[in-house]
């Protein structure tokens, strides 16, 4: 399997959304449902007064993290998805979706939990580092990233190891590693702020 050099362009999700509405099955897989149950079991906090879900998709997982947030601001690339996320999530209080293509777009506004689930693999690592720049300036002094990776084999620019461990590298001086779950097809990582 070839994988991309750069990080996957708009074009690549629109096509893949336009050939199958739920392209990773994420409304029905076992897998997608136990990792969204265990992505919000790992938040440090119950509630969060401002978080930002990155890549959001048809918007599962958005649908229950909303509940454990006063706002949540809900980006992805593709309007193909973001319909969708609307659809699933109707009117709830609080809820914003953003078509956004990361790190060149990004909402306004601080967060004190930022949601990167199986999107920072799509990126190369310059991308990363541009992507780490953008988390480091909206996130609150003590706020919360989740990371969430498939560690199979991908044609992506990174695989979800690579992916994580650069995250996790170039954050080092703000953020602090507080937990990671591995399984047989995932890692989860939590990063915590240093404080204000």
């Amino acid at each position: 399997m070839t994988r991309y050099a750069t990080s996957l362009p708009p074009d690549y999700f629109d096509a893949r959304y336009a050939a199958d509405p739920d392209p990773w099955n994420f409304a029905e897989s076992p897998y997608e449902r136990d990792k969204y149950a265990a992505t919000l079991a790992a938040l440090p906090r119950a509630r969060y007064a401002s978080a930002l879900e990155v890549g959001c998709s048809i918007g599962v997982l958005t649908a229950a993290l909303a509940s454990r947030c006063d706002t949540l601001m809900a980006l992805d690339v593709a309007e193909a998805a973001l319909a969708q996320t609307r659809a699933r999530c109707g009117d709830r209080p609080g809820l914003r979706l953003m078509r956004a293509r990361i790190p060149e777009e990004w909402p306004e506004g601080r967060f004190d939990l930022i949601l990167l689930s199986e999107v920072v693999y799509y990126l190369d690592a310059g991308d990363v580092a541009r992507l780490v720049a953008r988390v480091r300036a909206s996130l609150h002094p003590d706020g919360d990233v989740v990371l969430v990776h498939w560690t199979g084999e991908t044609h992506y620019p990174l695989t979800g190891d690579e992916a994580a461990d650069l995250f996790i590298r170039e954050t080092r001086g703000h953020l602090a590693l507080d937990r990671q779950v591995r399984t047989a097809d995932y890692r989860l990582d939590v990063l915590r702020g240093r404080g204000g």
